[in-house]
């Protein structure tokens, strides 16, 4: 009995001389973690790869756009080691430059990088909408139906970046559902280098920029109908065209400028 009684005496002694801290839980003794620090839950390098084509596809990123490791690894709650592997794939990609001493920059494509990129499309898409015919789903083409559909209701609203960034969806769409994963792989890359080529080439003109999307939706359009169908050799030959066609939409020269008023500049005239 001696003993039992000491027993609950001693926890209650335990009890009083512990130290009068908050609870272990609460939220004041809580460590902050910094933004830039590595932590459980954070993106992972294929978060931060998607993030970025989604950026430049997007058109939020123009040819150009220099890339600081220090802004970049803020905005993804990272430190800058995470941020150069990340910078070295989308070089390998050609969609970033990496200059020695300069840091890197959104990629801007030569008129020759264009025109190459587009003989690669030309290449690979025919076959692609040929497998995506073998094997898609009828919910595939609602999937590429309900696309063009919001990127007609894009062009209707004026916002022709997410129009163009829809119509790069519909193209990834039917890569992705062919069921190649080699030539998905390729086109991926090729459609981010497209959107920057786009952005860097497109008609300067509004109007001409308008009705070249226009064109894009019925092309669309039309390529579905042939996917209805099951015509693979229709659908091929109409991939091809509306390649054609978008490529001969780019401005590979500037606008043409007035010429100057040489007798005012020799005068000292006010153009």
């Amino acid at each position: 009995m001696t003993t039992t009684a000491k027993k609950p005496r001693r926890a209650a002694q335990a009890a009083a001389s512990a130290p009068a801290s908050a609870p272990a839980e609460s939220p004041v003794q809580s460590p902050v973690q910094s933004p830039m620090a590595d932590v459980p839950g954070q993106l992972s390098d294929n978060d931060m790869y998607d993030r970025m084509v989604s950026a430049i596809l997007d058109h939020r990123l123009p040819p150009g756009t220099k890339l600081v490791e220090d802004k970049l690894a803020a905005a993804f709650g990272v430190s800058r080691t995470r941020v150069r592997p990340l910078l070295v794939r989308l070089a390998n990609e050609q969609v970033v430059t990496l200059t020695p001493n300069r840091g890197a920059s959104i990629a801007q494509p030569t008129p020759q990088e264009a025109l190459e990129v587009f003989e690669v499309r030309r290449l690979l898409e025919p076959r692609l909408v040929e497998l995506f015919i073998a094997n898609a789903t009828d919910a595939d083409i609602a999937a590429l139906r309900t696309c063009i559909d919001d990127e007609e209701a894009a062009r209707a609203g004026g916002d022709m970046r997410r129009a163009i960034r829809l119509s790069g969806d519909f193209h990834l769409h039917i890569a992705q559902a062919a069921g190649h994963q080699t030539l998905g792989r390729i086109l991926r890359e090729l459609v981010s280098r497209t959107s920057l080529i786009l952005m860097t080439y497109s008609p300067s003109h509004a109007r001409e920029r308008e009705e070249a999307t226009a064109c894009g939706c019925r092309e669309h359009r039309a390529l579905i109908d042939a996917i209805r169908l099951r015509d693979a050799r229709e659908a091929a030959r109409l991939m091809l065209d509306h390649l054609k066609r978008i490529e001969s939409q780019l401005e590979f020269t500037p606008p043409a400028s007035d010429a100057p008023d040489l007798i005012g500049l020799l005068l000292g005239r006010a153009a």
